[in-house]
């Protein structure tokens, strides 16, 4: 049985942006959507070890201690979703 489909509007910008997210990932619109809804409505998990790792490094930025620059984490970010893209603690690091 087909999927009931409604019209949704939003503006051009927003239309333009979800087709070429789609496009860039072999999608229809409607998939996009609905694989975005979902990850909305699943719970974050996070491990208490995590958690306490966040808590120790948030005390160390209310105590005043060094923090990472604007300009690394914006260079850090632009690596999200290519091969360039290592976790935080292995941003340094070369595979050979």
């Amino acid at each position: 049985m087909a999927a009931k489909t409604r019209l949704i509007e939003v503006d051009a910008t927003t239309a333009n942006t979800l087709q070429d997210r789609a496009a860039a990932q072999g999608m229809s619109v409607s998939e996009l959507v609905a694989g975005m809804t979902a990850l909305g409505e699943t719970p974050a998990s996070v491990s208490a070890s995590d958690l306490a790792e966040l808590d120790r490094e948030w005390a160390m930025v209310k105590a005043g201690d060094a923090t990472v620059a604007h300009g690394d984490v914006v260079q850090w970010l632009k690596t999200w979703g290519t091969p360039a893209f290592r976790p935080w603690r292995d941003r340094n690091r070369r595979d050979q």
